[in-house]
């Protein structure tokens, strides 16, 4: 942990609780055009993956190419749903206040999503000027392109970096970036799913707490926290 200098944060799933959410509308939207799948498949085949290729699974699997409007109402509803229940992860307001060292945002939702999720979720602050979307890059997860550049705006060489993520796709991405990545497994889209392991795609760690980072890696929190944690 003394050689990290920068950590990389997803953010469904990871900073705010929306990946549940999300996986719900996006069920009810392709049941409305006669495409039936269930929550374990959209963990399995969608988390940390990008809107475009998410229709491309969607045409391929089941033959079907949604109509022109389909991702404008389900982005409408999803905003809206988020209003209504979108809530920051537990304790990540804390850690982003406790740590001592530079973080910053890496994720495959678009630029108006995020800035949306981060309003309503009120995090906008704590992000401001730290945010790399899957706009800005030729390839999304599990390609490395996200956080290599995530870690090339901060001034941070890859091993150097450590990611936290949810999905595989995002811990890929961070393996192929040559960085430490942990999961984070707390979301509640983790709740009732037993995902498939991937022996080529393991996590240096895994976690289901925020709070627990002052235990585990006290050092990556301010002197007076990593302290407390020693003690512990």
């Amino acid at each position: 942990m003394r050689d990290i200098q920068l950590i990389i944060f997803d953010f469904d799933g990871v900073v705010v609780d929306s990946e549940v959410i999300s996986a719900q509308m996006l069920v009810a939207e392709l049941a409305l055009h006669g495409v039936q799948i269930d929550l374990a498949y959209v963990a399995r085949h969608f988390l940390g993956r990008s809107y475009p290729v998410v229709l491309a699974q969607i045409r391929e699997e089941f033959g079907i190419v949604l109509p022109d409007g389909f991702e404008a109402d389900y982005r409408a509803r999803l905003v809206a749903a988020f209003r209504d229940g979108l809530q920051p992860m537990p304790g990540i307001r804390d850690l982003l206040t406790r740590l001592a060292l530079p973080y910053c945002l890496a994720t495959s939702s678009s630029p108006a999503r995020v800035e949306q999720s981060m309003q309503i979720a009120g995090l906008s602050e704590l992000f401001a000027g730290r945010i790399t979307t899957v706009a800005e890059v030729a390839r999304g997860k599990p390609a490395p392109d996200l956080p290599l550049l995530a870690a090339k705006k901060a001034g941070i060489a890859p091993q150097h970096c450590l990611v936290i993520e949810d999905s595989l796709s995002g811990i890929r991405a961070a393996l192929a970036a040559g960085m430490q990545v942990w999961q984070f497994t707390g979301g509640s889209h983790f709740r009732g799913i037993d995902l498939p392991e991937d022996p080529g795609t393991r996590p240096h760690r895994r976690f289901d707490d925020l709070a627990k980072v002052a235990e585990f890696a006290p050092t990556l929190l301010t002197c007076a926290d990593a302290d407390a944690g020693d003690r512990t």
